[in-house]
């Protein structure tokens, strides 16, 4: 496998637990909020108790845990492919959360937000089509090079 195929490899698997893991993480979040309710008055005793049922909830600490997996791929993936092509390709994640919201969270999307997530998905396509890294490989990273 040359050099190129296997950045590419590696980016590809590196983005699709990227985004996984935070689609996932921000609808486990939501649900968990959603769990606690509103937070009612801004006195500083009811801040309290929400900010207290929201660090004891277990479908929240899921949720943190799938945005720390985010992160370290993200910043993984960042170690070696361009902030050019990583940024618009995670954006995928606001395709697949619109999904997980439908069928986890029972929320309606309105066409005009389907309209608005298939323009995301074109431009994460386009973007695909360009090389994950336009930047030569340093002298750091021998088995980047040709």
């Amino acid at each position: 496998m040359t050099a190129h195929k296997r950045l590419r490899t590696k980016t590809v698997v590196l983005l699709a637990l990227m985004i996984v893991a935070g689609a996932t993480g921000d609808v486990l979040l939501s649900k968990g909020v959603k769990q606690i309710g509103e937070l009612q008055h801004w006195t500083p005793r009811a801040l309290a108790e929400f900010l207290s049922s929201v660090f004891t909830n277990a479908t929240v600490w899921l949720g943190i845990a799938c945005l720390i997996a985010y992160f370290v791929c993200y910043m993984l993936v960042l170690s070696w492919a361009d902030f050019s092509f990583v940024l618009p390709a995670s954006a995928l994640t606001y395709v697949l959360v619109p999904v997980l919201a439908r069928v986890f969270l029972n929320e309606m999307v309105t066409p005009l937000r389907w309209a608005g997530v298939g323009c995301i998905f074109l431009g994460v396509m386009l973007v695909g089509l360009t090389p994950p890294s336009t930047t030569r490989a340093s002298a750091d990273h021998p088995a980047e090079q040709d």
